[in-house]
C-alpha cells in the first residue's frame, strides 16, 4: 500500500490521501461500518474497542488455525489498536483519534480533512488493522525451514545452509560500509593529510602532536573551505553559524577523515557529526535568542544537587569539570552548555572542582563516578591528575570512568604517559578505571585510533562505546558494520542511544521502530560479543529506558501526521512512584521517504510497521 514518494504539494497530498483511503476502508469494511453507524464519537469508540475485542477472543478460542508467529504478531498488534482509541490515551496526548476515524471514515470525506493528515497515518493504519487480521504479510510466500521435517546429520546439514544464507546477508550489508582501516580509504586519506599539512605549513611531526592540532581547530567556514570542498549546503550552514555564534570546531585530524568530493556517501555520518544542517542553526541561534526557551532536554538543573555534579541512579553521579570539546558534536546532550570550542573559560574554578569533590565525598552511596564534560582528556595531564588523584582519594569510590571522545577524534592525545596515568589508579580488587567513548560510524576507525585503544587496553584498562542511532547511520547493517570493527580494535559496544526529542536535532532523528528492527534483524544475526550494547532512550530528568524491553514504553496514539506517541516508564517502575513520560516521535513514513532520496529500497525496511 506504501508509496514513499517525494514530498507533494498539497493538491497531490489530498489526492493521495483519498486513494489511500478508499483502499483502507475497502481492506477494512468492518471498521469503515462501525464508524458509520455509530451515533456517537463514545459510542464508535465503544464499537471498536468490542470488535477488537471479539478479534482477540477470536484467536483464544475458535478452532481455526494460524502460525504461532503471525498469532503473536496480531496480538501485538491489538495491544497497539486498543491503546491508540483509549480515552486515557486520549487524555494523555490530548488528541481523540476516534474523533479523526469518524471523520475520515465518512463517504464524503472532505478535501479540508484529507489536507489535515499524512499518507504515514493511514499506512499506519492500513498495517496495524492488517497485523490485528493476521494479515501482516510479513511471512507471505514463505514456508517452514527445511531443517525442520529433517533429523540428524541432514537437519545438521539443512539448518546449516539456513545460517549461511543469513550470514551472506550480514555480510554483504556490512560490506556496503567501508572502515577507516580498509586500503583504499588509507590511500584517499594519506593525500587528506598531505594535502591539510601543506595547507597549514606543517610536518609530519606536527600531525603526531595533539598540541598541534588542538592550536589549528577549524573554526569557521574560511577555516575549512582552505582544507577540503565544502557543498552549497554546507556552506549555508557554516557560515550562520558564523554570524549567529553557534559553537563550531573540527580537529585537522578528523577533517582528514572526510573524503574530498563533499557530497560523498561513505563519510556522511562523519560530516554531520560536525557540520549541522541549516534547521539546526536557525533553531539554535533562535532559541538563543528566546530566554524561555532551554535546550536542557535531560532538564540536567533539576538532577545537579551541586555545581558540577548530575545525579539520575542510585550508586552512580556525573562530575564535569571542563566544558568543551576539541570538537563540537552537532547533537551532544550538552550542546546548551558550551560557549565555544576550546573555550578558554571552560575550567571549572577551584571552588566548584572543591565543592563537587566534598559532595562525592559525603556521598559514602556513591560508588562509581564518571567525570565527562565537555572531554577532561582535553584538559593537561597536570590538571586531570589533580582531579584523579581527589577522586582516587575518596574511600567509598570503587569504578572512575572517563567520558572522551579523543580517540576518535584526536586519537594523538592518548599517549603512553596518559595511559600509565589512568592505569595507576586502577587497585586490583579495590577501584577500577574505565574509558567510555563515543564512535559513530566504521569510517572513524583507523590505524590511529586502534593505537589509541590499544594503549588503554595494553594497561588493562577496558574500553567501552556509547553510539548514537541517527539517520546518518541507520541504513540496514550500518551499525552491524561499527560493532565489527570496534571489536576487532578491543572496543566493547556499550550503549546505542536513540536521538532525543530536541528540536534543533530532527534532522538526526529516526523512528523508535527502526531502532527495535534494527536490534532485532541486524544485531541478531551478529555473535554475542558483538552485541553487547543495549538501546537506550534517556527520559529526560530520570534517566535510560531500554527500548528492546517492550514492557517499559508502549504506543498511545497516532497523530494526523503519522508520528506516533509513546509512553515510557521511569527505571523505578515497580519501585517507586514516578510519572511517567510522554515522547512524540517521528515518521516512518517520511523516514522511508528520506531513505528512498538517498538510494535505499523501502522494501527492504517493510516490517518496520510491526516495531511497537
Amino acid at each position: 500500500m506504501a508509496a514513499y514518494k517525494t514530498p507533494l504539494d498539497e493538491k497531490e497530498r489530498i489526492s493521495q490521501n483519498r486513494e489511500l483511503l478508499e483502499k483502507l476502508w475497502t481492506y477494512n469494511r468492518a471498521i469503515a461500518e462501525i464508524l458509520n453507524e455509530s451515533v456517537t464519537e463514545a459510542h464508535a469508540r465503544d464499537n471498536l474497542y468490542s470488535y477488537f475485542w471479539w478479534l482477540e477472543r477470536g484467536y483464544d478460542l475458535r478452532e481455526e488455525t494460524i502460525h504461532s508467529l503471525e498469532w503473536e504478531l496480531a496480538r501485538q498488534c491489538l495491544r497497539v489498536a486498543k491503546s491508540i482509541i483509549s480515552l486515557r490515551s486520549m487524555r494523555l496526548t490530548e488528541f481523540d483519534l476516534v474523533s479523526l476515524l469518524v471523520k475520515l471514515a465518512e463517504p464524503d470525506v472532505s478535501d479540508e480533512t484529507l489536507s489535515e493528515i499524512s499518507p504515514g497515518l493511514i499506512i499506519e493504519l492500513e498495517r496495524l488493522w492488517a497485523g490485528c487480521r493476521a494479515r501482516s504479510g510479513i511471512y507471505h510466500g514463505q514456508s517452514a525451514p527445511d531443517f525442520l521435517s529433517l533429523e540428524g546429520y541432514d537437519a545438521a546439514i539443512a539448518r546449516g545452509d539456513d545460517l549461511d544464507n543469513m550470514a551472506d546477508w550480514m555480510q554483504q550489508g556490512i560490506k556496503r560500509f567501508p572502515t577507516g582501516l580498509d586500503d583504499a580509504v588509507l590511500l584517499k586519506r594519506e593525500e587528506n593529510k598531505k594535502r591539510i599539512l601543506k595547507t597549514l605549513g606543517a610536518s609530519s611531526s606536527d600531525w603526531d602532536d595533539w598540541r598541534w592540532h588542538l592550536k589549528h581547530v577549524v573554526t569557521s567556514y574560511e577555516d575549512l573551505a582552505r582544507l577540503r570542498s565544502v557543498s552549497p549546503a554546507e556552506e549555508q550552514s557554516l557560515r550562520a553559524i558564523d554570524t549567529n555564534h553557534i559553537p563550531f570546531g573540527i580537529t585537522p585530524y578528523y577533517v582528514h577523515l572526510m573524503d574530498p568530493e563533499p557530497d560523498g556517501i561513505h563519510d556522511r555520518a562523519v560530516r554531520y557529526q560536525v557540520i549541522p544542517p541549516i534547521d539546526y542553526v536557525r533553531c539554535m541561534s533562535d532559541g538563543r535568542r528566546k530566554k524561555d526557551v532551554s535546550f536542557d532536554f535531560m532538564q540536567e538543573r533539576d538532577t545537579s544537587p551541586v555545581d558540577l555534579v548530575t545525579r539520575r541512579y542510585p550508586l552512580i553521579c556525573i562530575m564535569k569539570p571542563y566544558n568543551t570539546c576539541a570538537q563540537i558534536c552537532v547533537y551532544c546532550q550538552r550542546n546548551w552548555e558550551i560557549d565555544t570550542c576550546l573555550d578558554p573559560k571552560a575550567m571549572a574554578s577551584k571552588k566548584q572542582i572543591d565543592n563537587a569533590l566534598n559532595y562525592i565525598n559525603e556521598q559514602v552511596t556513591i560508588k562509581e563516578v564518571l567525570v565527562t564534560g565537555g572531554d577532561p582528556l582535553i584538559m593537561s595531564d597536570k590538571r586531570l591528575k589533580d582531579i584523579l588523584d581527589r577522586l582516587a582519594a575518596i574511600p567509598h569510590i570503587e569504578r572512575i570512568r572517563i567520558g572522551t571522545r579523543t580517540p576518535v577524534v584526536l586519537p594523538m592525545r592518548v599517549t603512553e604517559h596518559l595511559a600509565d596515568l589512568l592505569k595507576s589508579y586502577c587497585e586490583l580488587g579495590k577501584r577500577d578505571v574505565c574509558i567510555v567513548t563515543h564512535f559513530e560510524h566504521p569510517y572513524e576507525v583507523t590505524p590511529e585510533t586502534a593505537e589509541a585503544i590499544d594503549r588503554f587496553r595494553s594497561r588493562g584498562l577496558s574500553v567501552t562505546n556509547q553510539a548514537v542511532f541517527t539517520f546518518a547511520n541507520s541504513r540496514r547493517f550500518e551499525m552491524t558494520a561499527l560493532r565489527r570493527i570496534l571489536r576487532l580494535i578491543g572496543v566493547d559496544p556499550y550503549y546505542t542511544f536513540v536521538t532525543k526529542g530536541k528540536e534543533e536535532t530532527n534532522w538526526y532523528r529516526v523512528p523508535i521502530a527502526r531502532v527495535r528492527q534494527e536490534r532485532h534483524e541486524e544485531a541478531r544475526l551478529a555473535p554475542g560479543t558483538w552485541r553487547t550494547d543495549d538501546t537506550i532512550f534517556n527520559v529526560p530528568r530520570l534517566g535510560k529506558n531500554y527500548i528492546n524491553r517492550q514492557q517499559d514504553h508502549r504506543i498511545i496514539t497516532i497523530l494526523p501526521d503519522g508520528r506516533r506517541v509513546f509512553e515510557f516508564h521511569p527505571w523505578e517502575k515497580k519501585m517507586a512512584l514516578v510519572d511517567t513520560y510522554i515522547y512524540t516521535d517521528v515518521s516512518i513514513y517520511e523516514y522511508l521517504q528520506r531513505l528512498e532520496r538517498d538510494g535505499e529500497n523501502a522494501a527492504d525496511y517493510s516490517t518496520i510497521w510491526y516495531y511497537f
